[in-house]
C-alpha cells in the first residue's frame, strides 16, 4: 500500500510537471533558439550586433500579450544584427493572433526593408542588380512564409471551433428529433390507452349504476356504489394521465399541478375500499410537513402492497403503519404494509399483473431520496417497508 501510494505521488508530481512543461515551453524555447540564432550570427565580439540581437530575442517573451510591439523592436535586430529568428517569429504570432490584412502588409514591407538594406545603410549598392534581386526575393520568402504559416493555424483553430459548434449542433438536433419521436409515441400510446381502458372502465360505471339503482339488497347496492365511485376515481386518473402523456413540457407540468392528487389524508378512504381485512395505523397528520411528494408515494407504496395481498394472499391479514421513523424521527416517513400467510379457503382473483408493481416503487422511493424494502416473512407473509424524506421536501418535488 505504501509503494502504491508513493507510486501515486510521483505519477501526480510527473503529471503536474508535465502540464507545467508544456505551458511553459512554448513561450521559453523560441526565445532560447532566438538567443542561440543571435550568439551564431554575431559572436561575441559584436557588442552592439549581439546586444541588440538578445534584445530583441529576449522581447519574444511578450510576443503573445503584446504581437505588434514585439515585431517593431525585433526588426532592429534583423536590420543591425542580421538575425533571423526573432523577427520571424514575431511576425508568425503577429498573424495567428491579430489577422489584420493593412497591419501584416505593413510589417511584411518593414521585414523586407530591414533585410533588404545593409547596416550601415552607407554600404548599399544599388548597381549590383543580381545580388539585390536574389536580397528581394530571399526578404520577401522570408516575410511571406511566417505570415502564411500563422494564417494557416489560426484558420485551423477557428475551423477547429466550427467543427466543434456543428458537432454540437447535430447533438442537439439529434434530442429534438428523439423527443419529437418521444411525443409521437406518447400521443399514439395516450389514444390506445383512452380508447381501450376508458371504455372498459365506463362499462363497469354503468352496470353497477345499474345495479346499484336496480337491486333491494343493501350489501350488493353498497358493493356497486364502491364499483361505482372506484370507476370514476379511476377514469379522472386516467384522464390525467393521459393529458400528460399528450402534453410536453411547460404544460405537462401545469397538468400534473392541477389533477388531483392522493396524500395520506385519502389513506384511510383507500383502506375502507380494498376490500381486505385491514388494520390501519396512522402516527403522521397529512400535510404537516407539506411534503406532497412524499404523500403521494407513501399513498402509491400502500396502493400497491394492497393490490399485490388482493392477487396473491387473498384473505389475509393486513396491518398498515404510517409514521415516523428511521435514524431522525421527525424527518422520516415510514410506511409498512404486512400481510399475513393466504387463507386457503379464499378464492384467489384471476387479475393479471406485469411484475414491475415493486420495481415502480423502489424507482419512486430512490428518486425522493428513500428507500424500498420487500420481503418475504417467517410465517408465510410478505412485507413492504419503505421510508422517506419527510420534513426538507418542497411541494413540488418528485
Amino acid at each position: 500500500m505504501r509503494a502504491r501510494a508513493a507510486a501515486r505521488r510521483r505519477a501526480l508530481a510527473r503529471g503536474a510537471l508535465g502540464q507545467r512543461v508544456r505551458r511553459i515551453a512554448p513561450v521559453v524555447v523560441p526565445v532560447l533558439l532566438a538567443i542561440a540564432d543571435a550568439v551564431l550570427v554575431n559572436g561575441v565580439e559584436l557588442a552592439l550586433e549581439l546586444g541588440v540581437s538578445v534584445v530583441a530575442a529576449t522581447a519574444l517573451l511578450l510576443r503573445r500579450r503584446f504581437p505588434l510591439p514585439v515585431f517593431l523592436f525585433t526588426l532592429p535586430g534583423l536590420y543591425i544584427g542580421y538575425i533571423w529568428f526573432a523577427p520571424m517569429i514575431a511576425l508568425y504570432t503577429l498573424a495567428a493572433r491579430r489577422p489584420v490584412r493593412t497591419r501584416l502588409g505593413i510589417c511584411a514591407v518593414l521585414l523586407i526593408a530591414a533585410h533588404f538594406f545593409p547596416y550601415p545603410i552607407a554600404d548599399f549598392e544599388p548597381t549590383h542588380y543580381r545580388e539585390n534581386t536574389l536580397v528581394l526575393i530571399d526578404a520577401c520568402v522570408s516575410s511571406a512564409a511566417p505570415i502564411a504559416m500563422g494564417l494557416l493555424v489560426r484558420t485551423r483553430g477557428e475551423l477547429a471551433v466550427r467543427v466543434e459548434d456543428l458537432t454540437r449542433s447535430l447533438r442537439r438536433e439529434d434530442r429534438l428529433l428523439a423527443d419529437r419521436v418521444k411525443t409521437t409515441e406518447r400521443a399514439r400510446l395516450a389514444r390506445e390507452m383512452h380508447d381501450v381502458v376508458a371504455h372498459q372502465v365506463s362499462l363497469i360505471s354503468l352496470q353497477a349504476g345499474a345495479v346499484q339503482v336496480s337491486t333491494q339488497d343493501e350489501t350488493a347496492r353498497a358493493g356497486a356504489r364502491t364499483i361505482r365511485e372506484l370507476s370514476v376515481r379511476t377514469l379522472d386518473e386516467l384522464r390525467h394521465m393521459v393529458g400528460v402523456l399528450r402534453a410536453d413540457g411547460g404544460e405537462a407540468a401545469e397538468l400534473q399541478g392541477l389533477a388531483p392528487q392522493p396524500d395520506l389524508e385519502e389513506l384511510p378512504r383507500l383502506i375502507e375500499m380494498s376490500a381486505l381485512d385491514v388494520t390501519y395505523e396512522g402516527g403522521v397528520v397529512a400535510g404537516a410537513s407539506g411534503a406532497k411528494a412524499v404523500e403521494r408515494a407513501a399513498f402509491r407504496t400502500v396502493q400497491e402492497a394492497l393490490t399485490n395481498v388482493r392477487k396473491h394472499a387473498p384473505g389475509a391479514q393486513v396491518r398498515v403503519r404510517v409514521g415516523p421513523g428511521g435514524s431522525g424521527e421527525s424527518e422520516r416517513l415510514r410506511v409498512e404494509i404486512r400481510n399475513g400467510p393466504p387463507d386457503e379457503s379464499a378464492m384467489a382473483p384471476a387479475l393479471p399483473g406485469g411484475g414491475h408493481g415493486l420495481v415502480g416503487l423502489r424507482e419512486r422511493a430512490q428518486s425522493l431520496g428513500g428507500t424500498l424494502e420487500a420481503r418475504h416473512t417467517s410465517d408465510g407473509g410478505f412485507v413492504v417497508r419503505a421510508e422517506f424524506p419527510y420534513g426538507g421536501t418542497p411541494n413540488g418535488a418528485g
